[in-house]
């Protein structure tokens, strides 16, 4: 069955625009063991919304999806919502904003990556690990120069960006790949980092593969 784009009629604010750049946030869709997660998420949503850009996320309402969401709708911001039909009640799809039901996570993932002008990652498990993971694979592919922050409290992601280096040092992956990729451990140290990357000119293309050592 194909699914269209629907649009929920609660909560959603008619009077706001489609700003010109949105940011895409992955993170878990549980609040986390850490008490701090759940506030961090919030803060990352009131910034998006409340300084004019436009959130993208995964469509759900529970956990960091949800705080994020809902911080950054009231703050005003427009909030874009992709949720696959079989994780409409797992998650508790939001009503929030505007929201797109799709039939499985690539669209999910794609449209959500084609909606976007950069990407946040806050904590999360496994599916948002895959998330950052592909989003890594095809800036490592330069199919796109949107910018990738980690949002890593007490370095939460330290152990995946450690692996990434591993994969550099081992020269499996291209050693700019660190430069392409920021963290921080404030939403507002976030927002600065990422306006900052869009400020930069484009970069020139680079080598896809590791040029090897003799």
């Amino acid at each position: 069955m194909k699914h269209s784009r629907v649009e929920l009629t609660r909560d959603v604010m008619p009077e706001i625009q489609k700003p010109k750049q949105s940011i895409c946030v992955f993170c878990g869709s549980s609040p986390g063991s850490d008490p701090r997660y759940v506030p961090l998420a919030a803060n990352t949503g009131r910034a998006i919304g409340s300084q004019g850009y436009g959130l993208v996320y995964g469509g759900g309402g529970a956990g960091l999806m949800g705080a994020t969401a809902n911080a950054a709708f009231e703050a005003g911001g427009y909030v874009l919502g992709i949720i696959p039909d079989f994780l409409m009640t797992p998650e508790r799809a939001n009503c929030k904003g505007e929201q797109r039901i799709v039939p499985n996570m690539h669209e999910r993932k794609m449209q959500m990556f084609e909606a976007s002008d950069a990407f946040i990652i806050l904590p999360g498990g496994i599916g948002t690990i895959e998330e950052a993971v592909e989003i890594m694979c095809w800036m490592r592919l330069q199919l796109h120069q949107k910018p990738i922050l980690f949002l890593s409290p007490d370095n939460y992601w330290a152990p995946l960006l450690d692996l990434i280096k591993h994969t550099i040092d081992a020269r499996l992956s291209p050693d700019w790949m660190l430069d392409d990729i920021f963290t921080a451990e404030t939403a507002n140290d976030a927002m600065a980092k990422i306006k900052a990357a869009w400020a930069e000119p484009a970069k020139e293309l680079r080598p896809v593969v590791p040029i090897s050592k003799m």
